[in-house]
């Protein structure tokens, strides 16, 4: 059977179309036209593995393509290998197998000395192994790849291997580095034509580290340009940017915002869906000072606000702030009360506002002490900084100045 006739039968009948593909496989290579079955029929095949999520038998397509690879161009073979593992991303759970075949891949194309496809491999490697936060073989590989890519002076890549490196080191907290790592691929980025695509990822980066910064203004205007740019293409980033806008405007105390930024045009078509539902709640909560609505959100909409780091650890942060300000609001009126009372009312754990309370008076949040014995908080009036003796000590400091000043033209008299 031929491969028109597979492709008529793939949607109805994949098991049989399968049989078919493998069997033009098979088939000693005869002329160019037969070349070009076989890379369709592989194509089909990843195609057929990627749709029954069978993460090992697409690392089989992928392994034994490799003989037919080497008879064709080293462009066709890179546009191939990746096409075939792009399929992967649809696989849930498949990153083991996907590193497996990307490791090999890369021991076959530096045999083969197709060091464009092993550096596209590699940085396709790294960012498997950011999606699964193992920090340190990334960072390792990003060492290596940063040193040929130098050398070779290849910017595009050069660019996309910084921003993953940025963003490795944003994952391992480490600040510093991961700014300089963006300045970098900005720098790279600026000497070339950058897509779009790439543009809004450097901006996505920017705004993040902004917004870790508390500098939640520049990152909104960040997230604002990438939004902008990815919704017109209809890009599914383009709603991770519109959730990190209204995350600006919670941190910024404008939850008030949310509701009226989402009816720009942009907007409109995401106002709807579950992420931006999530984050709708959780201005409500914040709006209102409602600790346990806070929470409410948190609990109902766990997937949408937890699985996204960026989101989890501000939205801890407010968290804290809402806590914080509900005790500050409970313990006004007293000048001694019990911790018990204390955590009833803002509906926590008494062992969690003990700790809090602990935090707050060392931070001197308020004045006051924990009497553990008795399970009560005193709480001291502020009492007014006495300028006094910091004034005296300015006063000498100058007299001393001027008794200095003195003695020097005494002695030239």
């Amino acid at each position: 059977m031929s491969l028109a006739e597979a492709n008529a039968i793939v949607d109805t009948n994949p098991k049989e179309a399968e049989k078919i593909y493998l069997g033009i496989l098979q088939e000693p290579n005869t002329d160019e036209q037969h070349l070009r079955d076989q890379e369709a029929a592989l194509v089909k095949l990843g195609q057929i593995y990627a749709n029954s999520k069978d993460a090992q038998s697409l690392a089989g397509v992928v392994r034994s393509s490799r003989a037919f690879m080497s008879s064709t161009a080293k462009a066709k073979t890179a546009k191939l290998i990746r096409t075939l593992i792009d399929y992967f991303a649809s696989i849930p759970g498949s990153e083991p197998v996907q590193k497996e075949v990307l490791q090999e891949n890369i021991q076959w194309a530096l045999k083969e000395k197709q060091i464009f496809l092993k550096q596209s491999l590699e940085t396709r490697l790294v960012a498997l192994h950011l999606d699964t936060q193992a920090y340190r073989p990334a960072l390792v590989l990003i060492d290596d790849l940063l040193k040929e890519l130098k050398r070779l002076d290849d910017k595009l890549i050069l660019t996309e291997v910084h921003l993953l490196e940025s963003r490795v080191y944003r994952g391992i907290a480490n600040f510093p580095k991961s700014k300089a790592a963006l300045t970098s691929a900005r720098t790279a980025a600026n000497s070339i034509y950058c897509p779009p695509y790439l543009q809004a990822q450097l901006d996505l980066q920017s705004g993040i580290l902004h917004a870790e910064d508390k500098d939640y203004k520049t990152g909104y205007s960040y997230f604002f340009e990438v939004f902008e740019n990815l919704s017109t293409q209809d890009d599914p980033k383009a709603l991770t940017a519109l959730k990190y806008m209204l995350l600006c405007k919670i941190m910024l105390n404008l939850p008030e915002d949310v509701t009226s930024l989402l009816q720009i045009k942009l907007a409109l078509r995401y106002a709807q869906l579950r992420e931006v539902e999530s984050m709708r709640a959780v201005a409500r909560a914040h709006q209102n000072r409602n600790l346990a609505e806070f929470e409410k959100a948190l609990k109902d909409y766990r997937e949408e606000l937890s699985s996204d780091p960026t989101i989890r650890s501000h939205l801890a942060a407010l968290y804290d702030t809402l806590l914080e300000q509900n005790l500050l609001r409970i313990i006004e009126p007293f000048s001694v009360v019990e911790v018990a009372h204390v955590a009833d009312v803002v509906g926590q754990g008494r062992q969690q506002v003990e700790a809090k309370l602990s935090q707050m008076i060392l931070d001197k949040v308020f004045h006051g002490v924990l009497d553990q014995g008795n399970g009560c908080l005193i709480i001291f009036d502020p009492q007014e900084e006495d300028v006094l003796y910091a004034n005296a000590i300015k006063t000498i400091a100058q007299v001393g100045k001027v008794v200095d000043a003195l003695y020097a033209k005494a002695r030239l008299l």
